[in-house]
């Protein structure tokens, strides 16, 4: 066991695209700027989503596992499968249809050229397909340690494979400059294949600095082990600049009733409050429905939030709210 501690248009490629960059003056983060230049910064309003992507695989974990065992899950067209279903999750984003169209997305489990994901980079493509700037933060793979046991409903996954030149990660879409990215190491011991990151970053909202923090839990830590992982945000969430408003939204896994009431009274203990109920489903296998993936403000008011249930291109929903800056 691996233990730790209104409608708008539809989305166009930009005419003119420029290449991602590794951002030196941040170690570890790769960026790339596709929104047009002169989006409004001084919006008094925007909607945020988290969204683990599952490597825009598809919905079906269970189904597609047991297909690949039986040797039918056709990995030459893996990299169409992906491509298609990045550019469905940029219409869920951003047409209006199932929810309002996003100015901020966080990304989980964001490949980038992976076997499992085609080779796609999936942070960019959407970035590409949304023109939005994007910042990702990835966790290389191990190329002298075999994975680990895990737990037994992580076995229907697919794998990155040992010595592998991609690795998944985590990614922070806006439409808004994104500035100050920084990549967060979250405790954990005995899992080389998953060490789990966050990605911080800062925007342009309503005259001010708004923080983001995209966080994504271990599922395999014990309660404790999570809420180890969820302080080394909030210690970083509560040095950001004084008065600001900050957001940390991501997968936080929390499985059972237990994980998921104490993440959120530690959340809450430093000030974060969350439009959602516990207990709100934002994943699906078959019958399955859990609570992973949550939105947690501070210093901004939620107007309105949602899931936005749709099937195909991964087993979570995403999970959005529109906010805006609490009023004096």
């Amino acid at each position: 066991m691996c233990n730790t501690r209104a409608r708008a248009a539809k989305p166009q490629m930009p005419t003119t695209l420029q290449p991602q960059t590794l951002d030196t003056a941040a170690p570890g983060i790769e960026r790339g700027e596709f929104a047009p230049r002169g989006e409004q910064s001084a919006t008094p309003r925007l909607v945020v989503a988290t969204y683990n992507i599952r490597y825009a695989v598809g919905s079906h974990l269970i189904g597609g596992s047991l297909l690949r065992r039986l040797g039918l899950g056709l990995p030459g067209r893996r990299a169409r499968l992906v491509g298609g279903n990045v550019a469905k999750a940029a219409r869920i984003l951003s047409d209006g249809v199932r929810m309002p169209r996003a100015d901020v997305v966080a990304l989980q489990e964001a490949d980038r050229g992976t076997i499992r994901a085609g080779g796609r980079h999936v942070a960019r493509a959407l970035a590409e397909a949304l023109r939005m700037n994007f910042v990702r933060a990835g966790t290389p793979t191990p190329r002298d340690a075999p994975p680990k046991p895990r737990r037994w409903w992580l076995d229907f996954e697919e794998r990155i494979r040992l010595g592998e030149e991609g690795d998944t990660g985590v990614a922070i879409l806006s439409r808004l400059p994104l500035a100050d990215a920084a990549r967060i190491e979250l405790p954990w011991s005995e899992c080389p294949w998953r060490p789990r990151i966050a990605l911080a970053a800062a925007l342009p909202f309503a005259g001010r600095r708004l923080h983001v923090f995209n966080a994504h839990i271990d599922t395999h830590a014990s309660v404790e082990g999570q809420l180890e992982q969820h302080r080394a945000v909030l210690a970083r969430a509560d040095a950001a600049g004084a008065g600001e408003p900050v957001l940390i939204l991501g997968d936080f896994n929390t499985l059972t009733r237990p994980a998921r009431d104490a993440a959120r009274q530690l959340l809450e203990s430093h000030g974060f409050v969350t439009p959602l109920p516990t207990d709100t489903a934002t994943w699906r296998s078959g019958p399955l429905r859990y609570h992973f993936d949550w939105i947690f403000t501070r210093g901004l008011r939620v107007l309105r939030w949602g899931v936005a249930r749709t099937r195909g291109v991964s087993d979570h929903w995403p999970v959005w709210a529109e906010i805006e800056g609490e009023r004096n």
